[in-house]
């Protein structure tokens, strides 16, 4: 790691590439997903809110998501310096403690916009900020728990990115029955950041991160990833039925259908298979995120 990476050096400023790099910007997408199929569940024009709609996107993906990977790259930066030494901060492109202002200059600019947007956005804004400085930082560090540090990604990815959306498009809380299936997409997402894990389970191993791979076992683990997201699905079916939203009930029961057949072939073989599931599970699941808020904003 060069010496600029952890020496208090402020007289250089980071490349605005180099700052947009450092929140990675493929990890906006799940949030922002979220936040759409909040926006569809909430029932709401869409064309007469577009103003909101916006700012929600911004708020959920580039501001807040990317804020939280700032936060994780500072407090990995040691780690990365020997598996990622060409990342921002390791490289020394985003020297000093240039990473922790811009963390707290993102953590402020979500506050300013949550608060722009209404007190629940604002209330789930300050939640996922927790959350994110939580999951990195000491001394919580949830990322250290197989258990926490998954449950703590999933509910800020999808149910807190879902629950956004609504309440933007609704100026208040949404229903019970969309916290409901929010609630249930966000715990059942809990078993896709389990998969994550199983591309890192030697270095786990080697720095102490109690993964479930490593605690559990890989095949263990991927059964429980697999019955976490399915009995996730099967609550939301079964909400679904019982508020008489049938269609959005039989298209999420039949990409539930696919993935349990994919699930047979990914416990064969976890840490082979885990990257095809991610690209072939994962995106039926958030398929059926889409087709419930259909349901549910009265689209279908």
């Amino acid at each position: 790691m060069s010496e600029s990476a952890i020496s208090p050096d402020f007289a250089r400023m980071p490349a605005l590439r180099d700052v947009v790099e450092l929140t990675k910007p493929v990890t906006w997408f799940p949030p922002m997903w979220a936040f759409m199929c909040g926006v569809v569940s909430s029932g709401v024009s869409i064309a007469d809110n577009w103003v909101f709609l916006l700012a929600g996107v911004a708020l959920t993906g580039p501001i807040v998501c990317g804020t939280s990977q700032v936060i994780n790259d500072y407090c990995d930066r040691y780690v990365d310096a020997i598996n990622e030494p060409n990342r921002p901060i390791p490289s020394g492109r985003v020297p000093g403690r240039w990473p922790v202002w811009i963390a707290l200059a993102g953590s402020a600019l979500s506050l300013a916009v949550a608060a722009a947007l209404g007190p629940w956005v604002l209330l789930a804004t300050c939640a996922a900020l927790f959350f994110g400085w939580a999951y990195s930082s000491p001394p919580f560090r949830f990322k250290r728990s197989g258990w926490l540090g998954p449950l703590v990604c999933a509910l800020s990815y999808e149910s807190l990115s879902w629950f956004t959306g609504a309440s933007v498009m609704l100026g208040g809380l949404p229903s019970g029955t969309v916290l409901a299936i929010l609630l249930l997409y966000g715990f059942g997402a809990h078993g896709i950041m389990t998969l994550n894990d199983f591309k890192a389970v030697t270095g786990d191993r080697a720095t102490g991160l109690r993964s479930l791979p490593v605690v559990m076992g890989i095949r263990p683990a991927a059964l429980f990833a697999c019955l976490v997201m399915a009995l996730a699905q099967f609550s939301v079916i079964a909400i679904l039925v019982r508020q008489e939203f049938n269609l959005s009930a039989v298209i999420v029961g039949a990409f539930l259908a696919i993935q349990i057949a994919l699930m047979v072939r990914l416990v064969s073989n976890p840490a082979k298979f885990a990257p095809w599931y991610n690209a072939t599970g994962v995106l039926l699941y958030v398929f059926g995120m889409l087709a419930a808020a259909l349901g549910l904003g009265g689209y279908i």
